[in-house]
């Protein structure tokens, strides 16, 4: 990724889920683009906490001292400071050289970066209507400022020149790729079009940068609007107390006395689901779900999604592509629309046939539970499967998600057992800080250290659910680690786990503690950075690729040496007992099915929207739409719905996964492909940390990834060990 990709990236890897703009949103009509970025500043803006770096350790911000009304005149300067650094690069009289062109665009837009990426913490994890105003007025002005350095003719220019003499340079292998990254993004992004077109390509940016936005602020009303409020708490049966409590004290947050209120996470499928006696409340939970997004008033996405495809698809038609999704996968690992389709068909019959056999399972249960009750059977529905895939797993593996949950306490799962596996694979060790600033009283701050105790970084974890919160979980940096301006990394994890009611433990399930281990296996792809230009240091990767670290990392929940190290009863102490740890294992390829058909399914529902001909008019029916997508896919599977349905498609409208949700999948099977490359030498051991730290986590986007992989594990990827950690094989 480019320089000024890495602007974009701080916004919506993983925190424009508040949505600031997309990875190639930042755009504008041209008239906006000059005259935002160049004019004087209105207020003093030496006051701004955003005008110099912080003093804080390892440069994070004071977030005691950032308002509201600081963002406007912090953006407004770090693009006028920007656009200043840039023409003089453009109009310097030397020849053009690596160092006084790409080395010096790595240096540029450093103010720039500091408040976008504290914008975008506050957009994705603690956002309010100020905030929310904020991103649209300035999404455009941002998308004009990517644009005008994009499309700087006499920027590109100097470019083309050192791109036509690389072979001639002797330009380190790091360098080198430097080169070649940010010629084929100003292609990609317009630089080589007529000037005619390049006006048309401002255009769509400035209008997909914009929708993108109000996706994101409509995303998160309607997910607060569609909060399931029960107003009988016999309806709420089947819940334990403490997340009755927790119900409660989410009613009395939104003045609701009396009542009691589930919160709608980011996914289909909700968590209570799982537990809900009352299959009217799970239906109504349901609804409200799939629903979020489509009740017709100022939060319903529909016309947004649909005009955003329709600009997507214009886009890639100027820039001469047939359609977005093959311009967007040019610079991925898989190259091409139809390599990573290929890839997601060969697992649709195995997902499909797997989920088929779970779906009969549940039925019998459900058969056999209404003949108990002299009630008529009922037919399997989507709003039934968690809550009779508990029983299935009660009966088949004795096992209750009740009995797990006591032992896994976030803090100790994060100390003891995020932690502690990368302290016995890389060495490090982590501090708690009580002095550092947050942006929220529920924030976790840890010092990080290397293995020869000098210090590494700063990590932060914000874990719980907030109304004011984006759904899902993601990592982002406050400041990217690299050498060249000399920046340690200063990384967060969210998550939205349900808050305890007051006095009460922390509880989570096993899938809470694998979303642990995954963002901070993102985390540990940045502190491991050890690259000397931003733009391709730690995370600032390819799409399918920068899920790899996060989904190996995830194999080390239920490694035994580590597992054993965290399960442990938080009223007790007493580790998990063997019995109920082998049922938890024995049930490891529970639901497999189902899980990967949900993937699937959202996969090839992003590539039905995004690879879209250039030819087809704007989508007028988007239900219509989705449910041919799936049935063209062969994956229409009623009981199993996507993963997120179109409307709440938060990664491919408003943070940067457009044709790019295949990502998940494709790196899961670097993930397991790679876990098992440990199994083969040893396990969990330092030698073999420090071996994929050294030529996987440490090395960005520093070589075609390909081969990086081929170097660390002795050959290409393969899907076997994806086949069979995913439960893809046929069940004996």
């Amino acid at each position: 990724m480019s320089r000024f990709r890495h602007h974009a990236l701080a916004v919506a890897c993983c925190a424009l889920l508040a949505g600031v703009a997309g990875m190639n949103a930042f755009a504008a009509p041209p008239s906006s683009a000059p005259a935002a970025a160049k004019a004087a500043p209105a207020t003093d803006i030496t006051a701004n906490p955003f005008f110099k770096a912080s003093t804080l350790p390892f440069g994070t911000m004071d977030f005691s001292k950032i308002k509201n009304s600081d963002y406007v005149p912090a953006i407004k300067e770090g693009m006028r400071r920007q656009m200043r650094e840039i023409d003089a690069i453009a109009n310097n009289p030397a020849p053009p050289t690596f160092d006084n062109t790409l080395v010096a665009m790595e240096k540029t837009g450093q103010m720039l970066t500091r408040v976008m990426n504290v914008f975008s913490l506050y957009a994705g994890a603690d956002t309010n209507p100020t905030l929310q105003k904020i991103s649209e007025q300035m999404a455009p002005k941002l998308a004009a400022h990517q644009d005008a350095i994009y499309l700087n003719s006499k920027l590109f220019a100097r470019i083309q020149k050192i791109y036509d003499e690389r072979a001639t340079l002797k330009l380190d292998p790091e360098s080198a790729r430097l080169l070649e990254v940010d010629y084929q993004e100003f292609v990609l992004n317009g630089a080589r079009l007529s000037k005619a077109d390049q006006a048309k390509i401002k255009h769509y940016n400035e209008r997909i940068s914009t929708l993108t936005t109000q996706f994101g602020n409509k995303l998160i009303a309607a997910s607060k609007a569609g909060a399931l409020i029960v107003g009988n708490k016999a309806d709420l049966a089947g819940l334990s107390a403490a997340q009755i409590e927790a119900a409660a004290e989410d009613a009395k947050a939104r003045g609701l006395k009396g009542k009691w209120v589930i919160s709608l996470q980011n996914t289909t499928q909700q968590p209570d689901l799982a537990f809900l006696d009352n299959r009217a409340t799970r239906h109504q939970l349901y609804e409200n779900s799939i629903d979020r997004a489509e009740k017709g008033g100022p939060d319903d996405t529909r016309a947004t999604i649909t005009e955003i495809a329709y600009l997507r698809a214009q886009k890639a038609k100027l820039l001469g592509f047939k359609d977005f999704a093959a311009w967007k996968l040019k610079d991925q690992m898989a190259k091409t629309p139809a390599a990573a389709i290929g890839f997601l068909d060969a697992l649709v019959p195995a997902a499909k046939a797997r989920a088929a056999v779970e779906a009969s399972e549940r039925q019998q249960m459900i058969d056999k539970d209404q003949k108990a009750l002299g009630q008529p059977a009922f037919k399997l529905q989507p709003w039934d499967w968690e809550f009779y895939g508990q029983q299935v797993q009660k009966a088949k593996y004795d096992l209750d998600d009740s009995e797990v949950r006591p032992y896994f306490e976030l803090h100790n799962v994060l100390v003891n057992g995020v932690f502690y596996a990368a302290h016995e694979l890389y060495g490090i060790s982590f501090k708690q800080r009580k002095d550092i600033p947050v942006w929220n009283p529920d924030v976790l701050v840890y010092e990080v250290y290397d293995a020869d105790g000098k210090p590494l970084g700063l990590f932060y974890g914000d874990y719980f659910k907030r109304d004011n919160k984006a759904g899902g979980a993601w990592m982002s940096d406050l400041v990217h680690p690299n050498t060249l301006l000399g920046q340690p990394p200063v990384i967060y994890n969210v998550a939205n786990f349900t808050k305890p009611a007051p006095g009460q433990p922390a509880l989570l399930s096993m899938d809470d503690v694998i979303t642990m281990f995954h963002e901070f296996g993102h985390a540990m792809h940045a502190f491991f950075a050890d690259t000397r230009y931003p733009s391709l240091s730690g995370t600032n990767t390819a799409r399918d690729w920068v899920e790899f670290p996060s989904q190996f990392n995830e194999h080390w929940a239920t490694y035994p040496q580590v597992f054993d190290h965290y399960a442990v009863n938080y009223k007790t102490g007493k580790p998990m007992p063997p019995a109920l740890v082998a049922k938890l294992h024995n049930a490891q390829m529970f639901n497999k099915g189902y899980d990967m058909t949900e993937l699937l399914e959202a996969a090839l529902l992003d590539m039905s929207w995004n690879a879209m001909p250039t030819s087809a008019p704007r989508v007028a029916n988007v239900d219509a739409f989705e449910t041919k997508a799936l049935a063209d896919n062969h994956i229409l599977v009623p009981y199993v719905p996507p993963r997120y349905r179109s409307t709440y498609f938060l990664h491919i409208w408003g943070n940067g996964y457009a044709a790019g949700y295949y990502a998940y999948l494709w790196t899961e099977m670097l993930a397991d492909d790679g876990y098992a490359w440990f199994g083969e030498h040893g396990g969990l051991t330092r030698a073999n940390g420090d071996r994929f730290r050294k030529m996987i986590l440490s090395r960005g986007n520093t070589e075609d990834l390909t081969d990086m992989y081929k170097a660390w594990r002795g050959r290409a990827p393969n899907i076997d060990a994806m086949k069979k950690d995913r439960g893809l094989e046929p069940q004996k």
